[in-house]
């Protein structure tokens, strides 16, 4: 891929290194998923099997992340031109950040937020309801308390959390040994989670519930299970059970907000 955009230049014949990508929010749709009279690769296929990292996710055009919903949910992007179209790999994992509102202070507990109602909805509406379906962990970050910054307290060490991984990783491995081209809970499709992801009452009610309340798509229903199973693989857990599935819930931070 890196080849083909012409960015191998000192790095040798091969990118060992998983990429990371961060394109400025000022980029155009065709710098993002890739265009040209000579189609080639954009952001998205450069940060194949890797991290695109999107800052300041609402200051980008909408219509330019409109761009990432087919490409996220097939991960590949076909760009057709007169005389030929050309197909890019794009399974990447998407990281975004933004502020809450224009002003950055809404529901901070120390500053108030100097923006209207109206504001706020005209910021979020960049962001479309089939974009947020598809993206899986939505956590707010709070203001630090001054004793947390000043005790900078120490959190898991990295390398307890990469053996937990491990962990999870075989148990999909081994769970879709047998189907083709899944090798992880991400990569599940439906009929797939009627099998892996089964739910006893309690954990149907809680998912029924947030349906209901959070107003949450066919789509967005399944990514929670993917994402309950995955916690369920990561504490060691063959069954889903319903903690599992009510974190997975606590993930929809922004559609809880809007």
């Amino acid at each position: 891929i890196h080849s083909v955009a012409g960015l191998l230049k000192n790095r040798g014949t091969l990118v060992r290194d998983r990429p990371y990508r961060s394109p400025h929010h000022s980029a155009s749709g065709p710098s993002l998923v890739g265009g040209g009279s000579t189609p080639r690769p954009g952001e998205i296929s450069l940060s194949h099997h890797g991290i695109l990292f999107l800052d300041e996710l609402t200051e980008f055009k909408r219509d330019v992340l409109e761009f990432l919903r087919q490409p996220l949910e097939d991960g590949y992007v076909t760009i057709s031109r007169t005389k030929q179209s050309v197909t890019f790999p794009a399974q990447f994992t998407l990281v975004a950040s933004t502020n809450p509102c224009p002003c950055g202070y809404y529901g901070d507990t120390i500053q108030a937020c100097s923006c209207s109602p109206r504001q706020r909805e005209q910021y979020w509406a960049k962001l479309s309801g089939p974009l947020m379906d598809r993206i899986d962990l939505q956590v707010a970050v709070n203001r630090l308390k001054p004793e947390e910054i000043t005790q900078q307290a120490k959190g898991e060490a990295s390398v307890d959390v990469r053996e937990r991984v491990i962990k999870a990783r075989e148990m999909a491995a081994k769970r879709f040994e047998r189907e083709k081209n899944v090798s992880c809970n991400a990569q599940m499709q439906s009929r797939h989670l009627s099998v892996w992801c089964k739910l006893d009452d309690t954990s149907k009610k809680l998912l029924e519930t947030a349906i209901n309340k959070l107003g949450l798509s066919a789509r967005a229903s399944d990514r929670i299970l993917k994402v309950a199973r995955t916690i369920a693989d990561l504490a060691g857990d063959e069954d889903l059970k319903p903690h599992h599935v009510a974190e997975a819930i606590q993930y929809r931070t922004i559609d809880r907000m809007q």
